[in-house]
């Protein structure tokens, strides 16, 4: 990869390739993580609909999409997934942040 001069860079905030997140791994800097708790989870997918990383992996093969687990490849740790997980079973989410012991 060469280096590019300042006049051939494109202005702040434009982003010049749609899609180009995917290609970042950009969890590695977390101090906490969401643990998913499976037996809690009611699917609502307020975890997906919320997470600004789309690192909640789902699965849409059945009649209703499904939890299943994180991308800890693009997890930032933010929490908002753990901060909107409702209290279902037994009074308790299916997403907690536990401190990320790498």
């Amino acid at each position: 990869m060469t280096l590019k001069r300042a006049h051939e860079l494109p202005a702040g905030g434009i982003i010049v390739e749609a899609g180009n997140a995917d290609a970042y791994n950009t969890g590695d800097w977390r101090t906490f993580k969401p643990e998913f708790v499976a037996e809690n989870c009611i699917h609502c997918m307020f975890c997906w609909i919320y997470c600004p990383d789309t690192a909640v992996n789902i699965d849409t093969t059945a009649e209703k999409s499904r939890m299943i687990g994180f991308d800890y490849d693009h997890c930032k740790g933010c929490g908002i997934c753990a901060q909107h997980c409702p209290p279902a079973a037994k009074g308790k989410a299916a997403i907690v942040m536990v401190r990320d012991e790498k």
